[in-house]
């Protein structure tokens, strides 16, 4: 799939010169579409194509919101009323299960690479069974929203569309056909919740927000909307004096209570613009100040919504495959980095901290740098017998500003679980590559 910027103007501005294809986009517009660009589109999305003549045109209206005017009245003040807050989050959440490791086993220490990658395959089933079982009938992955400082605040699930696209941009790194049906759900749920022109909020009460647009775009690209960047100029236009891509997307008519707390420039929110649009002219300046952080090592405490430096990593790999000329140049670097999150026992901290560490990485190209079977071990001992991993922090506004209130944490077992599933997959490469050895 491709993901330049500009496609569709660039596309109609052939039609000036080129006969055939005005009369192909008009005649099949789907058709034709696919062809020029090389991609798929949504086939449950019509695509019409008009021609405006000398006495003729055509004014498109946008679809009406999905959004009442009396919801998007009652939102701009949602904040402040309990009751409201309430309907953004579900059932309380039980607490959270004791991480205790070993419930699987642990491996024997001489385990071939043959069957370290049997143990692998097996792991991930059973995880994705466990995932089979927690994704609800409309595809949409739940998190519990909790408080980091203060545990006797009471747990919520909740099932913002960011949430499924966290997960899946993870899981589909898997060719198990379970995990491919979960992510065929899902994007049928992520393009349920989409609001024009290609653009998502985490709650009703916030506003529009470049974190959640970027990854739910990221995972149904194939739709119109975003095949055709209806969403890119409102993502260009979110841009600081700097070039800096910030975080929400205030407009006049959407809620506000986020501006008086807002801290922009998000790095993990910067690189998920640039794994969406690509490298560009209109990414550079974002590139080049998320290169300056790494380059200087002053990523560390940058991010307001990622708590972790493993976290921040994995969303900056991920961006830099979509510009190779930066990843070469960085690649050197990052490794040392990321390699330098471990600690005397070669672990990156947590389990998940692990999984996003290991999937840096691969994405960079240097995950033979690591113990690749001490590494499946920890996460099969780490294994719960349901196929789970543990409920971690993932996310969350760590600030320490608005005391124990502020310091609120989103994760989920489901969460943890889909990450564990992609460093599994990542590792069972570097083991089959050295079973090719024997």
């Amino acid at each position: 799939m491709k993901y330049p910027i500009h496609t569709i103007n660039y596309l109609i501005s052939r039609t000036v010169d080129d006969d055939d294809l005005r009369n192909r986009l008009l005649a099949k517009p789907r058709e034709t579409i696919e062809k020029e660009l090389g991609v798929t589109l949504d086939e449950d999305h019509e695509i019409h194509v008009h021609e405006d003549t000398c006495s003729v045109t055509h004014v498109a209206l946008p679809p009406r919101s999905k959004i009442s005017v009396t919801e998007r009245q009652e939102a701009k003040t949602g904040s402040q009323s309990l009751e409201f807050l309430r309907k953004t989050l579900h059932d309380p959440a039980p607490p959270a299960r004791p991480p205790a490791p070993g419930s699987a086993g642990a491996l024997i220490s001489d385990a071939t690479p043959g069957a370290l990658v049997d143990a692998c395959r097996e792991s991930i089933r059973r995880g994705l069974d466990f995932l089979e079982s927690t994704i609800d009938e409309n595809g949409a992955w739940h998190c519990i929203r909790f408080n980091t400082a203060d545990p006797n605040i009471p747990r919520h699930f909740e099932r913002p569309p960011f949430i499924s696209a966290f997960c899946v941009l993870a899981l589909e790194s898997c060719d198990e056909p379970k995990a491919k049906a979960l992510c065929a759900a899902t994007r049928a749920y992520l393009a349920d919740t989409m609001e024009y022109p290609g653009l998502w909020r985490y709650y009703r009460h916030l506003p529009q927000d470049l974190d959640s647009s970027t990854l739910c775009s990221l995972v149904i690209g194939n739709h119109p909307w975003i095949l055709l960047e209806r969403n890119v100029p409102e993502i260009l236009a979110n841009r600081d004096e700097k070039g800096l891509f910030q975080t929400w997307i205030l407009a006049d008519d959407e809620p506000d209570v986020v501006s008086v707390f807002r801290i922009e420039a998000d790095p993990v929110v910067n690189a998920n613009v640039i794994a969406y649009l690509g490298d560009h002219p209109e990414t550079g300046e974002a590139l080049q100040w998320l290169e300056g952080l790494i380059i200087e090592g002053k990523l560390d405490g940058t991010s307001k919504w990622y708590p972790d430096l493993a976290s921040i990593y994995y969303a900056i790999t991920r961006a830099l495959l979509r510009a190779p000329s930066a990843l070469d140049r960085l690649r050197p670097v990052l490794t040392e980095r990321i390699l330098g999150l471990r600690d005397g026992k070669g672990e990156f901290g947590n389990i998940l901290q692990t999984a996003q560490g290991v999937s840096a990485l691969y994405n960079i190209g240097s995950l033979q740098s690591i113990d690749a079977q001490q590494q499946v071990e920890r996460f099969l001992n780490w294994q719960r017998e349901d196929g789970s991993w543990p409920e971690l922090l993932a996310f969350g506004d760590q600030e320490l500003k608005w005391g124990l209130v502020g310091q609120i944490g989103h994760g989920s077992e489901p969460v943890t679980t889909a990450f564990c599933i992609e460093a599994l997959e990542r590792l069972v490469e570097i083991l089959l590559e050295s079973t090719s050895e024997y």
